[in-house]
């Protein structure tokens, strides 16, 4: 049905804020790598706002109301999402919206991704559509929200203004965000006293209460060595009249906010009646934009002197049109002050990001300065190249390989398969088929289950190369719940009897020699290979045959070193490739999202100028490594023809 009235071009951002004294709807939003602030559901808001009742400056385990947040929680007087397993800390902030927009009434706005799966809107956009579509407008124009997307109401899908492509999206009812009423406070009125009820028992909870106790001798510690026997003066400069004892995780912030002094050639600020010099204050995380504490320091320089002040608010009600903006300069180390370099994935660095990570929160729980440094960056490209400079690879015929649909045939006898390569035993040994984990003297355990014409349940077969022995009908068994490919391999040594092929879906496989060296290889040039492997729909041979499986990443670009060893390798990739083992689907171990291409146990380069996650050179061991996981598939050097 047409929708009446003109369509609507958005003029501002969207976002309600209701006077002061009425109701509002309180969303919970974590920043993308991207800067666009991503919503939390509305079942995490709920919970993250019953924690904040309790404990204003605590901690929220976020896997408690959902399984897929398990390694999230949040700092809330930081306020930052923290990753226990990987150390990565990402800004939060607590949003406002009229109880009459789309989170208050529970209306959740989607669009449809490449996997065929449903992801929802900004809440800023999903607000705007939400509006549009009450007025009945036909059609909304996100341009001035800085996306270059139309959306039509009528036929429920978004085009984008550049390309022309359209996807469909969605409209749906959801639980209504939490709902708070009177004026938003400030930081300082939030409730800071220690939570009274019972801790939650759960592993993540311990990890977290264990926090309180450490935080608290950290400080204790520093109290006994600094200021043990002594009694503070009020008057004296570099000097503080007490140490509080940090309540962070229970929700007291340790320091006191206050305006800084500045005077002629000095860096001091007032803190607790008394003043600290500006080198022992806590600075925001270089480049990263992390307050690790309540107060937010920012520097200024005026005449020549440096003035440090401190904002006392923590962020933590602050609707999104009030945010501050963090400075983006790398601000630098003052002396003194300990540096916690984050250790790559890899190694590169001596402190594992996790452990950093929360080494820093209770640093800062603590009163005690840090600075954790920022990893580099990985170099994943080279820089950029003509299609002139790329060559074909010296002794290798073409630079294109494609898997289409007449690789994919099966339909081999499970029977011949299992006779060609096993001879018959007359003599059976008095030892356990490790198929079935019956003795081979005894019939297989298949018997019933499976049966095939001229393989009795008895019979015993040896396998030619590796010598071990197995009941015929398990053999053909294992066949059966494998690829079908006319191959077999033993289940006890993993010897490949056959050409082994996988599952990889339908892609085509680049490579081309590039003029750049790679690290450690400064005398040869680079391969380059790029894998591009589309979306699609499962077959039989996959997990979920007809359901669509998504493919993230693509095209891959990988990288090896244009010399012997290195021409080698690529010629049993593309066999590997025209055997479809390069890539599966299954689950993804870095992101755990399911139905979607993966690596399949074959090692591969994806760093081209550093080795920060491990996947880069140098690395004078990974030739010889890839090489023998590529003969465990059955890609070995005798393959090669002279």
């Amino acid at each position: 049905m047409a929708r009446p009235g003109s369509g609507l071009l958005v003029p501002v951002n969207g976002l309600g804020y209701p006077p002061q004294n009425l109701a509002r709807v309180v969303v919970w939003e974590w920043m993308n790598e991207h800067g666009r602030w991503r919503p939390y559901s509305a079942v995490v808001c709920h919970h993250i706002e019953n924690v904040l009742k309790g404990d204003a400056r605590g901690t929220v385990v976020l896997g408690q109301v959902d399984a897929q947040l398990t390694a999230y929680i949040i700092d809330l007087q930081s306020m930052h999402q923290f990753r226990q397993d990987t150390g990565t800390m990402r800004p939060a902030q607590r949003n406002f919206y009229e109880p009459s927009s789309a989170p208050g009434k529970g209306v959740v706005w989607e669009w449809e991704n490449d996997s065929g799966s449903w992801t929802p809107y900004d809440m800023e956009i999903c607000v705007t559509i939400q509006n549009a579509y009450e007025k009945q407008h036909p059609w909304l124009d996100l341009t001035s929200l800085g996306f270059s997307y139309l959306i039509d109401f009528n036929s429920m899908c978004q085009t984008n203004r550049q390309s022309q492509r359209k996807r469909r999206l969605r409209r749906r009812m959801d639980l209504a965000y939490p709902l708070i009423m009177g004026s938003i406070p400030k930081s300082q009125s939030w409730p800071v006293g220690a939570n009274s009820g019972q801790p939650c028992s759960c592993q993540q909870c311990i990890l977290v209460n264990s926090t309180r106790a450490a935080s608290n001798a950290i400080l204790a510690s520093q109290r006994r060595k600094h200021y043990g026997g002594t009694t503070g003066n009020t008057g004296a400069t570099g000097t503080l009249t007490a140490v509080r004892q940090s309540n962070t995780f229970a929700g007291t912030s340790l320091w006191s906010p206050t305006s800084a002094s500045s005077g002629p050639n000095n860096n001091n600020i007032s803190m607790g009646g008394g003043h600290a010099k500006a080198e022992q204050v806590l600075l925001p995380l270089s480049s990263a934009n992390f307050p690790c504490s309540p107060v937010m320091p920012t520097l200024s320089s005026a005449h020549g002197h440096h003035a440090l002040t401190i904002n006392g608010q923590n962020n933590l009600n602050r609707p999104g049109t009030q945010r501050i903006s963090m400075s983006t300069a790398r601000g630098a180390v003052p002396p003194g002050v300990p540096a916690l370099p984050v250790k790559n994935l890899t190694g590169t660095g001596p402190v594992h990001p996790a452990l950093a990570g929360m080494t820093g929160i209770l640093m800062c729980a603590a009163g005690l300065p840090v600075c954790l440094t920022r990893a580099p960056k990985p170099i994943l490209h080279p820089p950029p190249i003509n299609k002139s400079d790329m060559k074909p690879v010296p002794g290798i015929n073409g630079m294109r390989r494609k898997t289409k649909k007449k690789h994919l045939r099966r339909g081999k006898n499970p029977e011949d398969v299992v006779r060609r390569y096993t001879e018959k035993i007359k003599v059976v040994p008095d030892e356990d088929c490790t198929i079935c984990m019956e003795r081979l003297v005894m019939a297989s355990g298949y018997e019933g289950i499976l049966q095939h014409k001229g393989i009795k349940p008895e019979l015993v077969g040896k396998l030619g190369k590796c010598g071990h022995m197995y009941h015929l009908l398990c053999l053909v068994a294992m066949y059966n719940n494998g690829n079908k490919d006319g191959s077999l391999q033993c289940p006890t040594c993993k010897t490949i009897y056959g050409e082994k092929t996988g599952t990889q879906p339908p892609g085509k496989m680049e490579y081309h020699v590039i003029p750049h060296c790679l690290p450690g290889y400064p005398d040869s040039k680079s391969i380059r290979i790029v894998y591009d492997i589309p979306a699609g729909i499962q077959t039989n041979e996959h997990p979920s045959p007809g359901k669509k499986f998504s493919a993230r990443g693509f095209p891959r670009h990988c990288y090896l070193p244009d010399n012997d060893k290195g021409r080698k390798v690529l010629k049993l990739l593309i066999m590997a490739w025209d055997r479809r083992l390069i890539f599966t689907i299954g689950t993804s171990s870095t992101t755990g999202e399911s139905e979607t291409v993966v690596w399949n146990e074959i090692h591969h380069k994806t760093e081209f100028g550093s080795n920060l996650t491990g996947h880069g050179y140098p690395d004078h061991k990974y030739l010889d490594n890839v090489l023998t996981e590529l003969s465990a598939q059955g890609v070995g050097e005798d393959n090669l023809k002279d």
